[in-house]
């Protein structure tokens, strides 16, 4: 069994334009293919580096009933935990990256502090001061500069706050509890909590934020 700190990895499967199917044998994976193998490659030594993935390389020729049933039909396909994010045409990286993240977010939760938020916001300027002034250390993601971050925040909070709530930033969770933004912050900060420096991290529990 997979615990929150050691998710499932997510599942990644290529069927690239190769293989054999009765007299027809492939063996150079056609130009698109190959582009898509060396993106997703690149991908998960890049942004994709920190998510736990398993990745699959399939011959279409050889096996293609398998994503037929999921309406697959010209490689090179990708699909991200059986569902096709491209196929015909060289991978976007782009949709790669959020299939993943959004996988990863669904199977795993963030379990310490955690700070969304973007450079030039008052809003998020005002949560990181509230912070240090308290004494407790967080971690910064800042949703601009890394697509990762974006994703992933708007995964976890939409699952929140539901799919048709606009997401602002900052967006912020402490010892793995979802806080909201900095209004929500400052009144438990005012009302609740203690710094510890010892442990880095606040002393919210569970029923002291219910």
């Amino acid at each position: 069994m997979h615990s929150p700190e050691h998710p499932t990895p997510v599942h990644i499967r290529l069927f690239r334009w190769a293989g054999r199917w009765g007299p027809f044998h492939i063996r150079i994976s056609c130009g698109e293919c190959a582009l898509t193998s060396d993106i997703i490659a690149d991908a998960l030594k890049r942004e994709l580096a920190d998510i736990p993935v398993r990745l699959e390389i399939h011959d279409w020729l050889s096996e293609w009933w398998k994503p037929l049933f999921r309406g697959g039909w010209h490689a090179p396909i990708v699909m991200v935990e059986g569902k096709i994010i491209s196929q015909g045409v060289a991978l976007n990286r782009g949709l790669l990256t959020q299939a993943v993240i959004e996988a990863h977010a669904g199977n795993s939760r963030i379990t310490h502090n955690v700070l969304f938020g973007k450079q030039g916001c008052p809003h998020c300027e005002r949560a990181k001061t509230y912070l240090n002034e308290a004494g407790i250390d967080f971690e910064y993601r800042d949703v601009v500069t890394c697509p990762v971050a974006l994703y992933e925040m708007l995964v976890r909070t939409r699952a929140l706050i539901g799919s048709h709530a606009p997401i602002t930033v900052p967006q912020i969770w402490l010892d793995g509890r979802y806080i909201g933004g900095a209004a929500e912050l400052s009144r438990i900060l005012n009302r609740q909590v203690e710094a510890n420096p010892e442990r880095g991290r606040c002393s919210l529990s569970p029923h002291r934020l219910s």
